[in-house]
């Protein structure tokens, strides 16, 4: 648990967040379930659902992607210290040293390392995300850092530019200044 958030409800957390031009929506949903999170996102935007399962500290151990199949587009799991696989057993040595996910198309992709990394104010870490492409299904690991500026600001340095990350009181973030926020 992050002390410095308050706990997710115990009965979930469901928000929406929209595009900054308010044209695309996505709904999202949070629960706990049989010792680990998941977290489950539609993404009006590109028409795609991802499912997140989360360790109880927040790291990653599997990430799902759904596009226009009922099964799974892409289907990564890892073994919670950088090394990744497909869900067919296939090691993913491309992906090794990556901790995080993230999408473009999604808010919560700031969500996991903002719990996980337990910053207190003035604090910053790195971390490496996996940038996930939803239309093409390319991964490439990223250099993240990031820094919490006050109780519900986090600025995210990346090689493609800075984002600055509101949350509300569980770390869940409410706005990405010019990408998302809630309606």
């Amino acid at each position: 648990m992050n002390p410095l958030h308050e706990p997710i409800p115990a009965d979930g957390y469901a928000t929406r967040w929209q595009t900054w031009d308010g044209n695309h929506e996505e709904s999202f949903t949070l629960v706990w379930d049989n010792e680990a999170w998941t977290a489950t996102g539609q993404v009006g935007s590109h028409d795609v659902q991802y499912v997140v399962r989360l360790s109880p500290m927040w790291q990653v151990r599997q990430f799902l992607l759904f596009r226009d199949l009922a099964e799974p587009d892409l289907w990564l799991g890892t073994d919670g210290h950088g090394r990744w696989g497909e869900m067919n057993g296939a090691h993913r040595v491309d992906l090794d040293g990556g901790i995080d996910i993230a999408m473009a198309v999604t808010p919560f992709s700031h969500a996991g390392p903002i719990r996980r990394l337990a910053l207190a104010v003035g604090q910053e870490a790195p971390t490496v995300v996996l940038d996930v492409d939803v239309d093409t299904l390319g991964i490439v690991p990223a250099a993240a850092t990031y820094r919490r500026t006050d109780e519900h600001t986090y600025v995210v340095d990346r090689a493609d530019g800075t984002a600055t990350v509101t949350v509300d009181a569980h770390g869940i973030p409410t706005e990405v200044t010019d990408s998302f926020r809630t309606p």
